[in-house]
């Protein structure tokens, strides 16, 4: 599924969180934000795509997750944070190459040709990974070697790439084929960015295959490059996007782009991103995977990021002006995104309300995000329960709504979608410090709670209101609009 994720190192970032954050871009998937209590849990998941059946592990953990309302193909979690304050994203669509796939093919669910003959079950893959992998994990690092050992025995039908982060770490795993897999710590001082493409531009397997302080892969993966001769770069240095990624015209037009666009935001003075002398351009394949921020990044920065589209450039297929590159490249912030979020785990607060869960529904270019507390027995109606039907009564929906009113008013209605999006960032945060001191002064975490209903029921009346503008507004734009006095 084509996604765009950000992840922003704990001495990164201005508070001293680690956060992971991915739009799902999907068709349009109908989301909803839910919190899976143990009981829930299944004791034998049964995948929809891949035919296949895996025993789970006793007395899983609390954890939130983002399903698909519909669930004919599955659960699709896409993204949560669990009772032990481990947050995960699945997954983000990454590249690979013929040598990599022909020599370790992805595992493709086969139905039987013949009378007798049994289905050969599919590897495990978006549907399924959150699911598989967050209830079971209380650091980000044994999110790695979990998933890593169900990619070993399992195997995927896919290639995608996770994101893990607790209060200290984030770890971020590319698989590659369809069994072998490696992970890197991200460096607390650094933001990655990934946009659908094999990412990881550099590997120790020294330490991989020794102290594992910051390197993490398959128990062959080296033997497996090497029968394979899969290493074609010349310095002596192992760069897997060279080795396992891909080069192709389509990445430029779809992928090296938004790397280009979010380091030209994040490192505006420390690199150069235009002109004739510029490092790094829309089309360049070696943008960094992780860059060092000339300040600090704000889960504003992050919402920011995912929302764009190439705005202050000649790309942006919003801009009035006739620059003959209007929508030349894919946007971050796209059309079909069914839901967005921010897995934040912070530090200096108390144990149960380190995490916060930033969630946006539709397209984030027009949409709003809003902050919850995770550590709750349930989510807020108004994101949770979301149906197939169309109605302003829940977040998803009215969100998606906002979005179409917009787009073909872009102009008229961008004061006004702004000042929407920065008022419910605002006043969530707002009640997220009024409701970390109450909390924290009173010991009584249980508060959680009654926070996320108070941050629901504002999120609510802020996008009634702009729903209200924005339709006021493109309605005065509609193309049968005259009057009597017209000529």
């Amino acid at each position: 599924m084509p996604c765009t994720t950000i992840l922003v190192g704990k001495k990164a970032s201005n508070d001293g969180s680690t956060m992971i954050a991915r739009t799902d871009d999907g068709h349009f998937d109908v989301k909803k934000l839910v919190v899976v209590e143990p009981k829930d849990q299944p004791k034998q998941y049964t995948s929809v795509i891949p035919h296949l059946e895996i025993p789970l592990p006793e007395e899983p953990l609390r954890y939130t997750a983002c399903p698909s309302v519909d669930r004919e193909k599955g659960i699709w979690a896409a993204t949560g944070i669990n009772a032990a304050n481990v947050g995960m994203t699945a997954t983000e669509t990454i590249t690979s190459n013929p040598r990599v796939l022909s020599a370790d093919p992805l595992v493709v669910y086969q139905k039987a040709r013949k009378r007798g003959e049994k289905d050969v079950p599919g590897g495990i893959g978006e549907e399924d990974i959150l699911v598989l992998v967050l209830p079971y994990i209380r650091t980000a690092r044994e999110g790695v070697l979990r998933l890593g050992a169900l990619l070993e025995r399992y195997g995927t039908y896919e290639s995608n790439g996770v994101a893990f982060n607790d209060e200290n770490e984030i770890w971020w795993l590319e698989t590659v084929g369809g069994h072998h897999w490696l992970a890197r710590r991200v460096p607390d001082e650094q933001v990655v960015i990934a946009p659908n493409r094999f990412g990881m531009d550099g590997f120790d397997l020294k330490d991989a295959f020794g102290a594992q302080k910051e390197h993490l892969c398959s128990a062959d993966l080296r033997e497996f490059v090497a029968e394979n001769r899969l290493d074609c770069n010349q310095e002596g240095r192992f760069d897997p996007r060279d080795v396992f990624g891909s080069h192709t015209d389509m990445d430029h037009i779809y992928n090296t782009p938004r790397s280009w666009f979010m380091g030209r935001y994040l490192c505006p003075r420390s690199h150069r991103w235009e002109g004739p002398d510029a490092e790094f351009g829309p089309e360049s394949n070696d943008v960094p995977w992780a860059l060092v921020p000339d300040r600090k990044v704000a889960a504003e920065d992050v919402k920011y990021l995912l929302s764009t589209h190439f705005q202050g450039t000649d790309y942006d297929p919003y801009t009035s002006r006739d620059t003959g590159k209007r929508g030349m490249y894919r946007s971050i912030g796209i059309n079909r995104t069914g839901v967005t979020a921010i897995c934040q785990i912070r530090s200096g607060v108390p144990e149960a309300i380190k995490g916060l869960e930033w969630i946006c529904f539709g397209s984030t270019t027009f949409d709003a995000i809003l902050p919850l507390y995770p550590n709750v027995p349930k989510m807020p109606a108004y994101l949770s329960a979301v149906t197939k039907t169309v109605s302003t009564e829940n977040f998803y929906w009215a969100s998606r709504i906002l979005a179409c009113l917009c787009d073909p008013h872009f102009g008229q209605t961008a004061q006004l979608l702004e000042r929407y999006q920065n008022a419910v960032m605002t006043k969530g945060r707002q009640l997220v410090r009024e409701y970390d001191r109450r909390m924290t002064d009173s010991g009584d975490f249980s508060l959680a709670a009654e926070a996320n209903e108070a941050l629901a029921k504002m999120a609510r009346r802020e996008t009634d209101d702009a729903l209200g503008q924005i339709l006021l507004k493109a309605s005065e734009c509609m193309k049968n609009g005259y009057d009597r006095a017209d000529n």
